[in-house]
């Protein structure tokens, strides 16, 4: 094995997905406080007092004990199944906000990552958001590992939850751990793949406690251990070689089965094995569609195919794209920065690559890997691993750079809004920080921005009102624009494009003029400078779809 293919197969790069206060940042706290990259793990609450998560680094975050953006985080970890003296595993990990109104950054985030890890209350079962989440993964047939969380809570029976993971998910479960009890008789987990007893202790939330070998599960030791609830386990693990199915790793990678591990996670209990197993069973980087040759620059004629190839991470040349944008991580420089996913070759500090959309080189100098706020300059990466890319307005969601190719990596969307307000400036003194500010929002894709082509003043769109107020915090605490939101009548968006026919441009341009004058005030450019219609209602939108069979009106578009 060369030694760009060893780079690549050490590299395990995956997202946390969950629905709201499942536990998910807690989890990351503990994954990282396993791989040694922290020493002592915050906790996720709202409060001012006591240390904060290391994932959650924005002031809203740590406020409200929310997650509201995608942090990254890249650690090493000895592989479960290799030699002492093998060289790590490279553990890209990213951890999305919960949160439904985020749900597009989390989309972004699950197309540069190669598995997904679910994290399910216990005391609650699948929730709405995850089952949102999962129907995402299945677009790609991304793998998915399970995390059954809060054990040390009052919980569902473990196999109730099993057939509400197999039920409203669509996936079977493979139990590589079970848990003995719950709340005040939760004893802890046992690891059914290597027989080992994990016991639980009420106190060190901070500490790493090794678990106990023992010779199966009729290793008298689990008595003196376990006492009157040993046949608690005894029976459910028989139940599950009777009824269960076993782990398929083939299953597991087309994401029809999910290995099913539990735990807690406020009180490190099945992290380690979490983690262990994650990397035993999970992908290296995988492969990625791209369109190629002009196409991945300029739109075809209509009725042209687009010509399309997979990207192998063992190639030689260097390719990437930016899937995520994030401005003011550092406050004290108003720094944007853009998340760049690796897809194949090396990538080399100080490197010049071919940057698709603009058609020219640009300099790559002082790119950085992340542990979420804290940064440090990388000398080289290989697929699959993020790095940070500084940015002065030049880059995108969705950009590729690659060696030299024309290619453009497929798949990241921007989605239809569905609240609208018009922003209303208090001070006209701040009217370039405020266009400054909503620019740089909408180019990290917290926002969407529109211009109408009637009037003066900006209308942003969301996709729920949490989103709103993000905005608003960080326009008066990163831009100090203080501003008034109104609503406006409008309840979705349509980006509106010629359809894909034998007409001529001439043609084209009368049908769009035509559209222009008629739908003058429904018009709006949004900050890639696309045309879009705003519809103040369902009947409107069908309408005006029904008026101009030749437009296409998209509720997506791609970022290009």
């Amino acid at each position: 094995m060369n030694e760009l293919a060893a780079e690549v197969a050490r590299r395990r790069t995956f997202a946390i997905i969950s629905h709201p206060d499942a536990g998910k940042t807690t989890l990351t706290e503990k994954l990282l406080l396993y791989s040694g990259a922290i020493q002592l793990a915050g906790a996720v609450r709202a409060k001012k007092a006591g240390r904060a998560t290391t994932s959650d680094w924005m002031e809203m975050e740590r406020e409200r004990g929310i997650s509201v953006t995608t942090s990254v985080m890249s650690f090493e970890y000895p592989h479960p199944e290799l030699p002492a003296d093998a060289p790590p595993v490279q553990v890209n990990l990213l951890d999305t906000p919960g949160h439904a109104d985020f749900g597009e950054d989390t989309y972004r985030v699950l197309t540069a990552v190669d598995a997904a890890l679910m994290v399910i209350d216990g005391a609650k079962g699948v929730e709405e958001r995850t089952e949102k989440l999962i129907e995402i993964c299945r677009l790609r047939d991304t793998p998915v590992v399970t995390f059954i969380n809060k054990l040390d809570r009052e919980c569902l029976d473990p196999l109730d939850l099993m057939n509400d993971v197999e039920k409203k998910l669509g996936m079977a479960c493979a139990p590589l751990t079970w848990p003995i009890g719950m709340g005040k008789r939760f004893k802890g987990v046992y690891d059914l793949i290597h027989n080992r007893l994990h016991l639980f202790h009420a106190q060190g939330h901070d500490k790493i406690q090794q678990g106990i070998l023992v010779e199966g599960l009729h290793d008298p030791r689990l008595d003196e251990l376990l006492g009157d609830q040993v046949e608690e386990l005894r029976q459910a693990a028989e139940l599950l070689v009777e009824a269960g199915a076993p782990l398929d790793r083939d299953a597991f990678l087309a994401g029809k089965q999910t290995p099913l591990l539990f735990g807690s996670a406020m009180n490190n209990f099945g992290v380690r094995e979490l983690l262990e197993a994650y990397i035993r069973l999970a992908p290296g980087p995988l492969s990625r569609e791209a369109v190629t040759g002009p196409a991945a620059a300029t739109a075809p004629a209509p009725g042209e195919s687009v010509p399309t190839r997979a990207v192998e991470p063992t190639e030689a040349p260097f390719s990437g794209f930016v899937f995520k944008i994030q401005a003011n991580m550092d406050p004290n420089h108003r720094d944007r920065m853009a998340f760049l996913r690796v897809c194949s070759g090396v990538f080399e500090r100080g490197m010049r690559a071919f940057h698709c959309r603009l058609g020219r080189e640009v300099g790559l100098g002082n790119a950085t890997m992340f542990m979420a706020r804290d940064r440090e300059i990388v000398e080289a990466a290989y697929a699959g691993d993020i790095i940070g890319l500084p940015n002065h307005g030049t880059i995108k969601i969705g950009d590729t750079f690659t060696a030299g190719e024309q290619l453009r990596f497929t798949g990241i969307p921007s989605f239809a809004p569905e609240l609208f307000r018009r922003v209303l400036l208090k001070s006209p003194l701040k009217a370039k920080a405020l266009a400054k500010g909503l620019h740089q929002l909408a180019e990290e894709g917290a926002i969407q921005v529109f211009k109408p082509l009637v009037g003066s003043m900006f209308v942003v769109g969301a996709v729920g009102q949490l989103q709103l107020e993000v905005m608003k915090h960080r326009l008066k605490s990163e831009y100090d624009v203080d501003a008034d939101y109104e609503s406006v009548d409008y309840t979705t968006a349509r980006w509106v494009t010629p359809k894909p026919t034998t007409k001529s441009k001439i043609e084209v341009q009368k049908l769009l003029e035509g559209f222009l004058h008629k739908n003058q005030g429904n018009l709006a450019h949004d900050s890639h400078g696309d045309l879009a219609y705003l519809a103040p209602n369902k009947w409107n939108l069908a309408k005006v779809e029904e008026r101009f069979p030749d437009l296409r009106f998209s509720s997506t578009r791609e970022h290009t």
